[in-house]
């Protein structure tokens, strides 16, 4: 199967609420349709996670994540440049999403990809897709996708085939929450 034909399968799945599995630029993620909040209640049914620990969603560009964020602060931009890993922001004032995949706060966290794959499919889809770690809550993130166990991958409707032999170490994303009045708090380094 081609990349092209795997990206055009898996973004049909999502397009019908359907959850996925897929290689993202830190580790294997759980995928669907951030604005569809039934797709993303199957993701934390899927998870066993509480609702209420809020998702992160990827995008492929700084005009998407505008569309789903009230005024990115400056410092966000800045943030995103400069960094030399992935890096997922948790912005305030989240729109146009599912209800359920926005924090009590009315906060997001949003990552704009660069990794090629990821990047496409965030660009096919036209929408923002969640991007949780491919595990149970609680267990390790699989970094590649012999990590992933059976269970997580009968519960999905659709497994990406892209870097499926790839066997090299991944980490997750940093995470920095900026709040709209210039508060920066760094959650995971």
């Amino acid at each position: 199967m081609t990349v092209k034909e795997d990206i055009k399968r898996a973004v049909e799945v999502m397009r019908k609420g359907g959850v996925i599995l897929y290689p993202t630029d830190t580790v294997w993620g759980i995928g669907c349709d951030a604005t569809n909040a039934e797709a993303v209640k199957k993701v934390y049914e899927i998870k066993r996670r509480d609702d209420s620990k809020a998702l992160i969603c990827l995008v492929d560009s700084d005009a998407r994540l505008q569309r789903y964020v009230r005024d990115v602060p400056n410092v966000a931009w800045d943030l995103m440049e400069l960094a030399t890993k992935p890096t997922t922001v948790i912005l305030d004032n989240a729109v146009n999403l599912a209800p359920n995949l926005i924090a009590e706060d009315g906060s997001i966290a949003m990552r704009i990809t660069r990794e090629e794959f990821s990047k496409e499919l965030c660009f096919r889809m036209q929408k923002p897709i969640v991007s949780t770690s491919a595990n149970i809550s609680g267990e390790p993130a699989a970094q590649n996708y012999c990590d992933i166990s059976e269970d997580l991958l009968s519960a999905v409707d659709y497994v990406c085939w892209t870097r499926r032999q790839e066997h090299k170490p991944h980490t997750p994303s940093s995470i920095i929450k900026l709040t709209a009045d210039g508060v920066v708090t760094i959650i995971r380094k």
